[in-house]
């Protein structure tokens, strides 16, 4: 079993640190949290061991998971990689584009593993049919949510959007050729609602809307291509794939059938995949075990993580 240790003891912390300790692939040793008064109350309540300091905690364990809030994300990281720690990073994955590069290059330096923490990755709804989409050539995105006063210190691109940055990049293997997008401060010192629209070299187009100040929640991300549609519900964690294909000879009498200006007949049919329950972050942890235990690559890497942020950052200079 792989020792592992948390950095940051908030809402996320407090899950990531309950898994693990549920795991059969990490020993928990124990967190640190820069909130002593927060980090003794979490030690006291859940029975975990509270390190007075980062570097106490990193010398304790093989395996890092920073949750703490962005901006430290770098330095944590650093001082990890530098003593030969296997880091699990929070996304966004740093602060800047260039902070990110510099995690990759030591981890390359140091021969450590690095795993980012874009989470819809190992959402069910997506992994259901992520091998059904094939070459998308438009993608609509939608999440929105209600607002919550945590998270509204960086722009909802970076709080919200950057889930569907990465999923997007996930699945067009293309490289970016313009963005286009606008954002709106309603209620924080940065946007809350943005719009962005990605084109790809390969001609796809992304358009992506994120809020954090929605009268509900939706999580919901629409994939077209080539006699294809495909839809995931990120939040009720629901997929649907409606497919086209050549007319039979003799058609069911209640088949769905269209007929374009050529003359051309297609029928419609649905299949809604079978969704397996799971944990996402529990799989998301354990699989970055997996590849530690395994020496492959892990699932969200260091480059995932900085290609999304890179993207991200692309859309709020537009601003």
């Amino acid at each position: 079993m792989l020792k592992a240790g948390v950095l940051g003891a908030g809402h996320l912390g407090k899950i990531h640190l309950k898994l693990l300790q549920q795991s059969t692939k990490y020993k928990l040793v124990g967190f640190y949290d820069a909130n002593e008064e927060n980090g003794k109350k979490v030690a006291k309540e859940f029975g975990y061991k509270y390190f007075d300091s980062v570097t106490s905690l990193i010398n304790a364990v093989d395996v890092v998971d920073i949750v703490t809030p962005t901006l430290s994300h770098f330095e944590c990281a650093k001082e990890a990689i530098t003593k030969g720690k296997h880091v699990f990073i929070e996304k966004p994955i740093t602060k800047t584009v260039g902070q990110a590069e510099s995690i990759r290059t030591l981890a390359d330096k140091y021969h450590v593993k690095g795993q980012v923490g874009h989470v819809e990755r190992f959402n069910p709804a997506f992994i259901a049919v992520k091998e059904l989409i094939d070459s998308p050539m438009f993608i609509e995105t939608h999440r929105l949510a209600e607002f919550n006063p945590r998270g509204t210190d960086v722009p909802v691109v970076l709080d919200l959007m950057i889930h569907d940055i990465d999923i997007i990049l996930s699945v067009v293997n293309s490289s970016v050729k313009s963005i286009h997008a606008s954002g709106v401060s309603v209620i924080s010192e940065t946007p809350d609602i943005a719009n962005a629209r990605i084109e790809f070299e390969n001609g796809c187009v992304a358009n992506l809307t994120a809020s954090r100040i929605s009268m509900k929640n939706m999580r919901k991300s629409r994939f077209f291509q080539k006699d294809a549609y495909i839809s995931v519900d990120f939040l009720e964690k629901k997929s649907e794939v409606v497919k086209m294909k050549d007319v039979p000879e003799n058609p069911d009498e209640f088949a769905m059938i269209l007929q374009n200006a050529e003359g051309v007949k297609k029928q419609i049919y649905f299949e809604n995949p079978t969704i397996a329950n799971n944990n996402a972050i529990l799989d998301e942890l354990e699989t970055f075990a997996d590849a530690i235990t395994s020496e492959t690559s892990p699932i969200v890497t260091l480059k995932h993580g900085t290609d999304a942020l890179r993207v991200a950052q692309q859309i709020i200079d537009c601003f």
